[in-house]
């Protein structure tokens, strides 16, 4: 019995932790159709904020949670204005601009702190279960993921904001003949992408090292995450994190972590080829 709860509670962090970092990619590609192969530098930025915040005495969570999100939120903001919004609709130009932007990104953090790995501690104690241990930090991520999806379902849902960016995605004419800006609401929607990829870094640095190239252990797994989910943003999101989410821990307890890494790539790779377009796109259509 001990060991099933504990099995459980890796899963559920598991699939949170897939939710978590392809969120922020989530929001931009699917909404934005904009491939950003900088998110996995966005979210080791939003780890090094909050590491900075935490160093300077700020409550970590306030680090992880307000200051993180803000800072990469600003930086995407700035990203947006000076580089994207003059590709849009350009696919390749835009892959190939933030492939730069993730080199310049590495680059930068390089020279600010330097090539060596840093971190922080994770604010809550283990809990003991039986004779297993689980990471207390771990609920605390899961927690911070179910509310995120929340306010992400909350705000398209239910809100003027919401459903005026819905409408300006899928047809930007019409947004704009009705007096709304489709360069503002796609600034915003960058911005809040951004805030979210950060979140999603500072959130996970309490429990890895991190380094300037810490973005590109993250990466992989948010793409194949957004892109298997399809294109409903909230339901591709948990539908593909959960398939993935039970395969890796399955093969993990079976055998080992490295086998589940493995298995979650073959079987993207089989959810792909059965479902080209997602699952969201045979099984859930019309969702949000």
């Amino acid at each position: 019995m001990d060991l099933a709860a504990v099995i459980v509670v890796e899963t559920v962090y598991v699939i949170a932790s897939l939710v978590l970092i392809s969120a922020g990619l989530a929001i931009v590609f699917g909404m934005m159709k904009v491939i950003n192969l900088a998110h996995g530098e966005f979210m080791m930025m939003g780890g090094y904020a909050a590491i900075t915040a935490v160093n300077l005495g700020i409550n970590i969570y306030v680090a992880i949670l307000v200051i993180a999100p803000l800072v990469v939120g600003v930086i995407g903001l700035i990203v947006e204005r000076l580089v994207i919004r003059h590709l849009y609709g350009r696919l390749v130009d835009t892959m190939l601009a933030t492939w730069g932007l993730s080199l310049f990104f590495v680059g930068i953090v390089t020279m600010i702190f330097g090539n060596t790995t840093t971190g922080i501690s994770t604010p809550i104690a283990g809990i003991t279960v039986g004779n297993y241990q689980i990471n207390g930090y771990n609920f605390f991520i899961i927690v911070v993921t179910i509310l995120l999806v929340l306010a992400i379902y909350l705000v398209l849902k239910s809100t003027r904001l919401g459903l005026i960016a819905r409408g300006t995605m899928q047809r930007s004419d019409m947004a704009s003949a009705l007096g709304y800006s489709p360069d503002r609401i796609y600034m915003a929607t960058f911005f809040v992408g951004s805030a979210v990829s950060g979140l999603a870094g500072a959130v996970l640095a309490p429990l890895v090292g991190l380094g300037p190239s810490s973005g590109g252990a993250y990466i992989a797994k948010a793409f194949i995450t957004v892109i298997a989910g399809g294109p409903s943003v909230i339901a591709g999101l948990i539908s593909s994190g959960t398939v993935f989410g039970i395969v890796n821990q399955f093969f993990t307890f079976a055998m080992s972590p490295v086998i589940g890494e493995v298995a979650l790539l073959v079987c993207a790779v089989i959810l792909l080829r059965l479902l080209p377009q997602g699952i969201t796109a045979r099984f859930f259509k019309g969702k949000m």
